[in-house]
């Protein structure tokens, strides 16, 4: 049977990167309208997209183009670690950083230590191998959290708790997947172990981490001095680019230095614009990045005994890793949060909000199956998928079910704004005057709109063309003369 894939294969390179990056748009839309119907995130769609069009179902892609693709994993995971760095603001850092830092540790490690239980003295899998995929468990999907916070609205201690922790435990995440690959690349190269290397490792993210600080001081140097929206966003991209650039060089993750660039440069110009441009600008980008790791997901493997890792089939370790990921997030996460003395309300939930698991954990893992390579980096990454699809089938709902039962968010409008229900007198409010009392309150609340230069410009644009062309009949059926 004769495959798309095999006729493009034929056709000269730029024309077969055109159409299949096409492919890859269209299929990922596509599927973001059937999964909205289901209300599970674009995240699924993409991933689920990259199944289809991928070798193991229909073969869309050919796969020499698939492996050209690498560099996507390295782009996605820098714009992705930009974002979460607005979060990192020095004023809530002095205020709970010590206490996000102690929950954080609790969760992300009691994750880790589950997780290579699990691989490695239950499943009896390979030690590189294990300790790898348990410091993957580490990380949590910081996308799926901020869109439910976004979507519902939710303020508060729990919230502002959870985006801390949310942030820091990638940090937690990449050091381990740091000092992890290392014992990984020598177990599998026949070095041997050596403590040395996984500290060199460590080192260099931390040099990492002050190179994109020095970038983020760049960034607002450059891009305060630009008052045009394409320019900033233009100096903004072109710098994340070339930060992720030197980093590939050096065969480092960008995604604590992109946290670190961003951090800087939000608390040195508060600017909030500029990640809002960047979040218009991504989405393509990022439905790309997921879209190509569907592509690298192998159905046959998923099912079938892998000898590369054990005889346990991977759909297994899949599962089992799944279900013992969330029990550990749950039980470091309260765990963390007693030691600190956190409410209860905090304490009871904040561990459903850290199940989300795809973007940081997906672009980890794509650099962590180029670096071990072979079947062995294709198992890891078949896993990491297989578990993010079900991770963003239920974590967003739990998420959502944590801010609601923290009580961050709520429908009911008595709850949202709070006002006397009686009078100065000790008289009952009406319903109606309880509610023009709250839509007043709200009203106070909104943001004063301030024109811009662009909107200005437009007013004075329609104006003009109001007074110059509007023949006198229709002026007057709008109310001007």
């Amino acid at each position: 049977m004769r495959y798309l894939s095999d006729y493009l294969s034929t056709i000269a390179p730029s024309a077969k990167i055109i159409i299949v990056v096409s492919i890859m748009l269209i299929t990922g839309f596509l599927m973001t309208r059937l999964t909205k119907l289901l209300k599970l995130p674009n995240v699924t769609a993409y991933i689920v997209a990259g199944i289809l069009i991928g070798p193991s179902v229909f073969r869309l892609v050919p796969a020499d183009v698939v492996k050209g693709m690498d560099f996507m994993s390295d782009i996605a995971l820098a714009f992705i670690a930009f974002s979460t760095g607005e979060f990192f603001k020095f004023s809530a850092l002095k205020k709970n950083g010590a206490k996000v830092f102690v929950i954080t540790l609790f969760e992300s490690m009691a994750a880790s230590a589950g997780i290579f239980v699990l691989a490695y003295v239950i499943l009896h899998l390979d030690f590189a191998f294990s300790i790898v995929l348990a410091a993957l468990a580490a990380t949590t999907a910081p996308a799926s959290t901020l869109m439910t916070i976004h979507q519902t609205g939710a303020k508060g201690e729990f919230v502002d708790t959870l985006l801390l922790v949310v942030a820091v435990d990638n940090i937690v995440g990449l050091l381990a997947y740091s000092a992890a690959i290392s014992v990984a690349v020598a177990s599998y190269s026949g070095s041997g172990f050596a403590i040395s290397g996984v500290f060199a490792s460590i080192g260099k993210n931390l040099g990492v981490l002050l190179l994109g600080a020095v970038f983020g001081a760049i960034m607002n140097f450059t891009i305060g001095s630009s008052k045009t929206n394409d320019n900033r966003l233009i100096i903004a991209i072109a710098i994340l680019l070339s930060f992720c650039g030197i980093c590939t060089l050096m065969s480092i993750s960008p995604l604590l230095g992109c946290m670190s660039m961003a951090t800087i440069y939000y608390n040195m110009s508060e600017d909030e614009k500029l990640f809002k441009q960047l979040n218009y600008f991504s989405p393509p980008l990022l439905l790309l990045f997921f879209v190509r790791s569907g592509m690298n997901f192998d159905l046959k493997a998923l099912i079938s005994p892998s000898g590369a890792v054990g005889t346990t089939p991977l759909l297994v370790i899949g599962i089992l890793y799944f279900i013992v990921r969330i029990i550990m997030k749950y039980g470091g996460a309260w765990l963390g949060c007693f030691v600190v003395h956190k409410p209860p309300k905090i304490r009871n939930y904040l561990g459903f909000a850290l199940i989300p698991q795809a973007g940081v954990a997906i672009g980890l893992v794509a650099l962590g199956a180029r670096t071990i390579g072979g079947a062995e980096g294709e198992a890891l990454e078949t896993i990491i998928l297989a578990s993010s699809v079900l991770y963003e089938l239920v974590g967003p709902a739990v998420a959502k079910l944590s801010l609601h039962l923290s009580g961050s968010y709520s429908d009911k409008l008595e709850e949202i704004v709070a006002v006397d229900e009686k009078t100065e007198t000790g008289e009952k409010k009406s319903n109606l005057d309880l509610l023009i009392e709250r839509i007043q309150k709200i009203q106070e609340e909104l943001p004063v709109h301030e024109i811009n230069e662009n909107e200005e410009a437009f007013t004075e644009a329609a104006e003009s063309y109001y007074e110059d062309v509007l023949p006198p009949r229709l002026k007057k059926r709008y109310g001007r003369r």
